[in-house]
């Protein structure tokens, strides 16, 4: 051992008699890939293979990316998490919808649907998402109907995107 205790390249050469030779080759030929002494060389790779993160983990990292406006890495993480959690397909479209992506955000809002159609918020959501559109407006009162029927508490939400829908139903008749 060194004097601080720790293990140095050559204790393992002293205190073996077997292939000590070999030992110092593979450390020194390290070393020297460290400090870049061979241009190819390059230091192991290391290659998680289990996610250290849980769905809900990625969940709250992606809000907090969404927050700070950062939105791709956002989805990265939501994608991670909607492999668990349905609540993520909701999220996403949200994403989407920020970004203009409107397309991938009904795509998203849909799938939230499907995979959970108690969610209230992913009925009013995609509902708001065919307003903004201005089309399939019969589906989104609908949609909004029945996110007013899973969760009447969030009535003054639901209840705005319902009016406006309704309202740009009477102006383009």
């Amino acid at each position: 051992m060194g004097k601080d205790g720790f293990l140095d390249i050559t204790d393992k050469a002293k205190r073996s008699t077997v292939g000590n030779k070999n030992y110092v080759f593979i450390s020194l030929l390290f070393v020297a890939c460290c400090f870049g002494v061979f241009s190819g060389c390059s230091l192991p790779r290391i290659i998680v293979l289990k996610d250290p993160l849980t769905p809900q983990e990625h969940l709250t990292l992606g809000i907090a990316y969404e927050k700070r406006g950062e939105l791709d890495p956002a989805i990265k993480e939501y994608k991670l998490a909607a492999k668990k959690l349905p609540l993520a397909y909701l999220y996403l479209g949200n994403v989407y919808f920020q970004k203009k992506e409107l397309d991938e955000a009904e795509k998203y809002c849909k799938k939230a649907i499907k995979k959970d159609p108690q969610n209230a918020d992913a009925h009013n959501n995609l509902a708001w998402l065919y307003y903004t559109k201005k089309e399939n407006l019969n589906e989104a009162e609908r949609l909004v109907l029945k996110a007013l029927e899973l969760n009447p508490s969030k009535e003054n939400i639901y209840g705005d995107t319902l009016e406006k829908i309704r309202g740009l139903k009477n102006a383009t008749r």
